[in-house]
């Protein structure tokens, strides 16, 4: 039985869905006190709830504690089922931090899965749909299984109501190596709106425009239909030979648009100016797969403590570490070791 304090590190629901996807594939039980014990409003959120129980389904597992607000929780794996799974957040809690806890025991399985995933799709807690399939599944994929993602409705906070549609075809994961970004090939900024005025929209391009040196064709405000609202996301989006960078700004009350924007794009120039391959997110969501397939190495910006807590995480069910090491370049190298 591993233990976990949920309360180390940074604390957050990453080490509840980490821990439940390595329980599922190495066969090992845990038991988690303290859930997301730095976070303001402690204990299991709907979302986290959703994505323990969509654990149990697809892993056979039985688990005790499984309630909102619930600090502690037992979880004993089973045998992993593939086939088809329909989950519902029954909120605006991401679809996409659910399907990141099935997905690696799902790709290493002995048969394809068919997921449906409704609740949000694009919220600030979270790392968007379209960050998923253009940044993260495409190096998935590059590891050996097949992961196809498709939208099929938006879900903004707080209403919900999105739809995700995956085919996953698994495969053993072999290690890769993500150094070398290559040549930028393309850049665009998407400012969607759903049940709110266009002006929103048109004022987080106008100051998106001001720190990216991007042409004019490349910014776009782009209407969703008003029931998926009220919602709006400015996605800025970098895709270069080897790899792709999304960058988002989630609307929110008491927010500008200036400020979402200027914070946003801010953070797009700065990637840019570095010679890291992956970003503060998509550094955290690697680790978890290039664990699994027993090696493989790739360049980041500085290390969050988010990505360093996964790495303890997958240290106590795997064996396996990770070193974070600074290169000259400004960039850090991070390695999966055995």
């Amino acid at each position: 039985m591993i233990i976990i304090d949920g309360s180390e590190g940074e604390g957050g629901g990453q080490v509840v869905r980490n821990a439940c996807a390595l329980s599922l594939v190495t066969g090992q039980p845990f038991r988690i006190a303290n859930v997301r014990g730095k976070r303001e409003k402690p204990g299991l959120m709907r979302q986290h709830v959703t994505a323990i129980e969509a654990a149990c389904a697809i892993g056979g597992a039985e688990c005790e504690g499984v309630t909102v607000g619930s600090s502690e929780i037992l979880f004993r794996p089973g045998s992993v089922r593939p086939g088809e799974h329909r989950f519902a957040v029954g909120t605006a809690g991401s679809t996409n931090l659910v399907l990141q806890t099935i997905l690696p025991p799902l790709i290493l399985a002995d048969a394809p899965s068919r997921i449906v995933l409704e609740g949000g799709t694009h919220n600030m807690l979270a790392p968007p749909f379209d960050f998923i399939a253009k940044a993260f599944l495409p190096l998935v994929n590059r590891m050996g299984p097949r992961v196809e993602a498709r939208l099929v409705r938006h879900g903004f906070y707080p209403r919900g109501g999105g739809r995700i549609e995956v085919e996953i075809m698994p495969a053993p994961l072999r290690p890769i190596e993500c150094i070398d970004r290559g040549a930028l090939l393309s850049v665009s900024a998407s400012a969607l709106f759903a049940g709110l005025p266009l002006e929103i929209a048109e004022r987080e391009l106008k100051t998106a425009r001001k720190f990216l040196d991007w042409p004019e064709e490349a910014f776009a405000a782009r209407e969703l239909p008003a029931d998926r609202g009220p919602g709006n996301a400015l996605l800025l989006e970098a895709a270069f030979e080897h790899g792709t960078e999304i960058v988002t700004g989630f609307g929110k009350l008491g927010v500008s648009a200036e400020s979402l924007a200027k914070t946003a794009a801010q953070r797009m120039a700065g990637f840019l100016a570095s010679a890291a391959f992956a970003g503060p997110y998509l550094a955290d969501q690697l680790l978890l797969p290039f664990a699994l397939a027993g090696g493989g190495r790739f360049t980041t910006v500085k290390p969050s403590q988010h990505a360093r807590t996964a790495a303890d995480i997958i240290a106590l069910f795997t064996g396996r570490r990770f070193v974070f090491r600074p290169i000259e370049d400004g960039t850090h190298m991070v390695e999966c070791t055995t």
